[in-house]
């Protein structure tokens, strides 16, 4: 009975240990301790206040909590910058009155990705999501809200994929 407790404990850390990697996001840092998130500016024709900022630590929260990376502010192992290149506003269907059944919010940004620890993984890359909205609806408020968190999810779990997931 003693062997059988030695033997599952000897189990039991040897698959703790072998497991220590593992990323349950499926986040490959490699040899990588920090990271940073550069201020990305807004550069879309149509400027909406504060979205830089909101992207931005968008970005930084998403990296922070799907890995176990030290967000620094310079020098870090990864690196993320880029500008927001695209808000638009746009109907997508129309009514019989020729006024908007629904619309559109599209937020594109251009990203550029440093690894210093493996710069082969370096790359530029356009991401870009949409949230829809009843076209008697404005943009302001919780639509405006929810439309900002939808697509910084998408978008920033993308350029997660793309950067750490090898996706």
């Amino acid at each position: 009975m003693k062997h059988i407790k030695h033997i599952l404990i000897l189990a039991l850390t040897i698959t703790v240990l072998s497991c220590g990697a593992y990323s349950f996001t499926g986040a490959d840092t490699g040899d990588a301790k920090t990271y940073q998130v550069n201020y990305f500016q807004n550069n879309a024709v149509l400027i909406e206040p504060g979205l830089e900022r909101d992207f931005t630590n968008a970005l930084a929260d998403l990296i922070q909590n799907q890995t176990n990376l030290s967000l620094v502010s310079s020098n870090g192992d990864l690196v993320y910058e880029g500008e927001i290149t695209e808000y638009r506003i746009s109907p997508t269907t129309a009514t019989a009155n020729n006024t908007a059944a629904q619309n559109r919010l599209t937020i594109g940004v251009n990203v550029r990705f440093f690894n210093k620890k493996k710069e082969d993984e370096d790359f530029e890359k356009k991401f870009s999501f949409y949230y829809d909205y009843t076209g008697s609806s404005q943009l302001v408020g919780s639509i405006k809200t929810t439309a900002f968190e939808d697509i910084f999810e998408r978008i920033t779990q993308d350029i997660f994929n793309a950067s750490l997931a090898n996706w």
